[in-house]
């Protein structure tokens, strides 16, 4: 069985619903399915909470000019169509900055991404432009991130029953 066979299917209402399942992960321990450990996962989704608030950083220059295409393209019907289907793709690729080595701290982490998913939620105004997919609304934006959350978050495992 594959790992984006066995993970979790998690749906999140509400990114503080994502915090607590990453609580309960440093709580009660977890298995890795996929590549990135709690702090990894944490980390990344702690950053890309943040861009919509702060800024996105520049892609490399190469991909600059893809970015521009996929921005004016079809960016904004990968969107829709990643809304409607309620799920991020398996191996997309990401910005090398936004995947903490690892090994981290787990606990450091969830409370680096309980502090981003506060920011995130209590930003007033709209969000930055994404790369990929140009404006986007808060709702979409908010959708995104609980899409992103559950994602990488279910590739880790409760070890405790019942979980």
């Amino acid at each position: 069985m594959s790992a984006e066979s066995a993970r979790r299917r998690l749906r999140f209402h509400d990114l503080d619903e994502a915090v607590r399942d990453a609580e309960a992960l440093l709580a009660g321990g977890y298995r890795r399915l996929g590549r990135w450990d709690l702090s990894q996962a944490c980390g990344h989704l702690a950053d890309w909470l943040t861009y919509p608030v702060e800024g996105f950083p520049p892609a490399p220059l190469a991909l600059r000019p893809v970015m521009f295409l996929l921005r004016h393209t079809v960016g904004p019907r990968m969107l829709r169509k990643t809304l409607a289907g309620g799920e991020m793709p398996a191996n997309a690729p990401t910005l090398p900055a936004s995947v903490p080595a690892p090994g981290g701290d787990d606990a450091a982490a969830v409370d680096r991404l309980r502090r981003a998913v506060a920011r995130f939620k209590a930003h007033q105004g709209p969000y930055r432009p994404s790369p990929m997919f140009g404006a986007v609304s808060r709702d979409e934006s908010a959708r995104m991130q609980l899409l992103h959350c559950a994602h990488h978050l279910g590739f880790l495992v409760p070890e405790s029953p019942g979980k």
